[in-house]
């Protein structure tokens, strides 16, 4: 029952309150420290009352049980060495990180305590001794080993076709050679290395993607934009494809440059995930996955009708003309894939002024210039500019989660070996056997007084300027009367509270 109305107490809008609620409870806790404590029991969700306010974005609550959980190691001036407690902070060895919740939870307050001590002091170290370096050597194995498979591509095996063409628009000259032809020359050996390892790459990348799915679930790892939602979809389907590359190329199957292509395309754009690494480029990543998760598939939905709706008129309009005169819409994929281009004014409109064209093109293509040019492209135009507004006011704190995101999927994925523990061992200050971050913290013994000094200036001037305006309000008009104020404003300022200030440091001196 108590742990049960500790969890409450995290949820409740009155923060001050809960706290002293907070506290009277736990005063008649038993097992005040051990696994029976009340604030070590987890609800049913696996959540802790410390966790609980981490997920809900209760800063609050979660500076009060962090001061809490803190040890004032000494104190010299205004210097003071303090030890915080990482039980629970410190994603080392937790199986359900407290990072992690916070950086996978949809509230935006939760991201703020990442901003919190020891939260960010915590985050700064493991980024800086152990994160930003392997994830920078990652980046770049990754290249080398696109660039490893874009060569095998451009070398693949292919032989000159040796049948006969069967239509004049047959424009294909080469072909791809069977299993066994494929490994022959030196060439062929030293390409075959190259796919043994790309072969490889997307196994591995599939056993690391894998059991991160089964264990946060399909929805909240593909549609977590701090997670790398869009591209853990990526680098998955890559791996897909280069696996069905490979099967099509021991079976002997025609069409491998589906697969490939595909692969190609997927994997080079995996690239921009590494991107979120260097804070130059980071928050771009993040513009350009909320535009098109956002803006640009409900704009496809409505450019998918238009272009279907006119690709269906221009082929009917040229089902009866010579494909050789203006080919551009001989069938209907054609006419389509032209269409798209004609929408995103890739090309210019198709004509061919030899010959006389129907005069229903000249009509269907004037409605699609002004529905799909002059309406449609300005109506995305606007709508991205709309959504990097509202996100640029985030996109910063994103990419910072984002950077915590990355540093517990490397801690959780690389050996203890190359990722030891941070902190430092409470039994060298005879704390236990818990872990503990040193923070450094400097208060300045004058704060206080200074904003009593301050607080004395802004009364004076306050009374000076009441005083100027009750005489201008006579004799001038508003405009005249505003311009005056404002001088009248900066010189009391220089005058009264640089001779009045004085004085009282004077005084107090």
């Amino acid at each position: 029952i108590g742990n049960t109305v500790l969890h409450i107490l995290v949820l409740q809008p009155n923060k001050t309150f809960a706290c002293h609620m907070y506290s009277l409870i736990l005063s008649y806790d038993k097992n005040k420290v051990g696994s029976g404590s009340l604030e070590l029991i987890p609800n049913n969700e696996g959540l802790t009352p410390f966790k609980l306010a981490g997920v809900e974005g209760n800063t609050v609550m979660f500076q009060y049980l962090m001061q809490k959980r803190k040890h004032n190691l000494w104190s010299f001036g205004p210097l003071t060495t303090v030890l915080y407690d990482l039980t629970e902070i410190d994603s080392w060895a937790e199986d359900q990180s407290f990072l992690e919740l916070i950086v996978s939870t949809k509230k935006r307050e939760a991201r703020q305590i990442l901003d919190l001590t020891p939260v960010k002091e915590l985050v700064n170290l493991k980024w800086n001794m152990y994160g930003r370096p392997y994830f920078c050597f990652l980046a770049l194995f990754y290249i080398l080993y696109m660039v490893c498979f874009t060569m095998c591509c451009v070398y693949r095996p292919l032989k000159p076709r040796t049948g006969n063409k069967t239509s004049s628009r047959d424009n294909t000259i080469y072909v791809q050679k069977m299993l066994q032809e494929s490994y022959m020359t030196y060439e062929d050996e030293l390409r075959l290395v190259g796919e043994l390892i790309t072969v490889i790459g997307a196994v591995v990348i599939l056993i690391l993607e894998i059991p991160d799915i089964l264990r946060v679930g399909a929805a909240k790892y593909f549609g977590q934009t701090i997670l790398g939602g869009p591209f853990h979809i990526i680098v998955i389907t890559y791996a897909c494809m280069i696996l069905v590359t490979m099967v099509m190329r021991l079976t002997s199957t025609t069409g491998e440059v589906v697969p490939m292509s595909f692969a190609l395309v997927l994997g080079w754009c995996n690239v921009m995930y590494f991107a979120r690494g260097f804070q130059m480029l980071g928050p771009f990543t993040i513009m350009i996955q909320k535009m098109i998760f956002g803006d640009l598939m409900r704009f496809c939905w409505l450019m998918a009708v238009v272009i279907l709706g006119f690709a269906s008129a221009f082929y009917i309009i040229f089902q009866t003309e010579n494909p050789e005169n203006l080919g551009q819409f001989y069938n209907y994929p054609m006419s389509l894939f032209t269409t798209f281009e004609l929408f995103l004014t890739i090309i210019d409109g198709p004509a061919n002024y030899d010959v006389d064209l129907p005069f229903m093109y000249s009509v269907v293509y004037f409605a699609f210039a002004i529905i799909a040019t002059l309406l449609m492209l300005n109506l995305l135009i606007a709508m991205m500019g709309d959504t990097h507004w509202r996100v640029a006011h985030e996109r910063d704190e994103l990419w910072r989660a984002q950077v915590v995101a990355t540093t517990v999927m490397l801690e959780r994925k690389l050996p203890r070996c190359l990722w030891p523990r941070s902190g430092i061992c409470g039994q060298e200050y005879g704390l236990g056997d818990r872990w503990y971050l040193r923070v450094e913290d400097r208060v300045d013994p004058n704060k206080h007084k200074m904003m009593r000094y301050t607080e004395a200036f802004k009364a004076q001037d306050r009374d000076n300027y009441d005083k100027d305006l009750e005489k201008l309000e006579i004799n001038r008009d508003i405009l005249y009367k505003k311009e005056l104020s404002a001088l009248s404003l900066s010189r009391n300022t220089s005058r009264t509270s640089s001779h009045r200030g004085w004085e009282i440091l004077r005084r107090n001196t």
